[in-house]
């Protein structure tokens, strides 16, 4: 089982090599290093984060032996690393496998690494669950840094606001992070402070719903069907060059619902309404059983139904430490002009 594990890393390593050479070239010490779903252990992930490897399973634990294996075999490969492994693959996906204090005491440091140039913070482990950036997104960043100079940018469901960031750094004139949490948000304000930027991002802590029907100018009353809506921000209408929307799969609140499969349309078109005449909406969609053309078709007649047309389409595909034999990656990113 470890021969089998130990060849499936170094094969995955190989085929990096190429664009490990390139990212570092470029200021990026952040990246993939083995996708299992697709490199020989499903459900096992291990992902560089400046000096800090962070190993997660989602599926089945690792055995002792399989643990020990992967230590090994990053030491040597990858000496400097530190590697925290995360086990995940209980219902709830929260971390279920405990460390000793001082080992816990380094999953917990504060680190910090480089993505084109641009610096975020990470920990291994914290009150959430996910890591404070998503690797798999790195293109739709790259591509939000060549459109963002001179323009304004609303990052919706923003997380630790990497998006927004990156946007801010590239020149963007004007930013906008919209997220429910305060504690990832405190994370994007961070990472803001790390970074030299011509802008000041600003940091809204609202639901997603709310801010955008405010933002679009259907507005958001506070009181519907009898009921008193919770507390939000008041916000004036003002449209935005550049729009992202990377929802979570599925989330309810007394604003709406969140859902992928569904009703991605309940989110696109107040999104949509947020853009300027135009301006790019991109759209993400990280549930695998989407079809990603079907999902494209139904984002172009949502569009036409508010009366907007949708003048070109691309996608962005995830970079090569996220490889995809079918072509068909589960995160499914779609810029759309407007």
């Amino acid at each position: 089982m470890t021969d089998t594990l130990s060849t499936a890393l170094q094969n995955a390593l190989d085929a990096r090599q190429h664009l490990i050479k390139g990212l570092l070239a470029e200021g990026t010490d952040a990246y993939r290093v083995f996708h299992g779903t697709v490199e020989g252990r499903p459900g096992l992930t291990v992902d560089r984060y400046g000096s800090l490897l962070l190993a997660q399973t989602f599926h089945t634990p690792l055995s002792a032996d399989e643990e020990t294996e992967l230590e090994a075999f990053y030491a040597c490969v990858l000496p400097g690393q530190e590697l925290i492994y995360n086990d995940r693959s209980h219902a709830s996906s929260r971390v279920s496998n405990p460390l000793p204090p001082d080992r816990q005491a380094r999953a917990e440091a504060l680190r910090e690494f480089s993505e084109m140039g641009v610096r975020y913070q990470v920990q291994a482990r914290h009150t959430g669950q996910d890591p404070w950036l998503f690797l798999d997104l790195r293109a739709a960043r790259r591509r939000v840094m060549t459109e963002a100079p001179g323009k304004s940018l609303l990052n919706l469901f923003a997380y630790t606001c990497g998006v927004g960031i990156a946007a801010a750094s590239a020149g963007a004139r004007h930013v906008v992070n919209v997220d429910f949490a305060e504690s990832s948000l405190s994370v994007g304000k961070a990472n803001a402070r790390l970074n030299t930027l011509a802008t000041r991002p600003r940091f809204i802590k609202s639901d997603a719903f709310a801010a955008m029907r405010q933002l679009s100018g259907l507005g958001q009353p506070k009181m519907v069907r009898g009921k008193r809506m919770p507390p939000f921000p008041e916000l004036e209408k003002h449209r935005f060059d550049l729009v992202f929307l990377d929802p979570p799969r599925y989330a309810k609140s007394a604003f709406g619902v969140v859902d992928l499969v569904h009703d991605y349309a309940a989110l696109f078109k107040p999104a949509l309404l947020c853009t300027a005449e135009g301006g790019t909406l991109i759209c993400c969609n990280n549930v695998a059983q989407v079809d990603r053309d079907t999902w494209a078709e139904q984002l172009i007649r949502s569009a036409r139904k508010a009366g907007r047309e949708v003048f070109d389409t691309e996608w962005i595909t995830p970079e090569a430490d996220f490889p995809s034999p079918d072509g068909n990656p589960p995160l499914k990113t779609l810029l759309l002009r407007v």
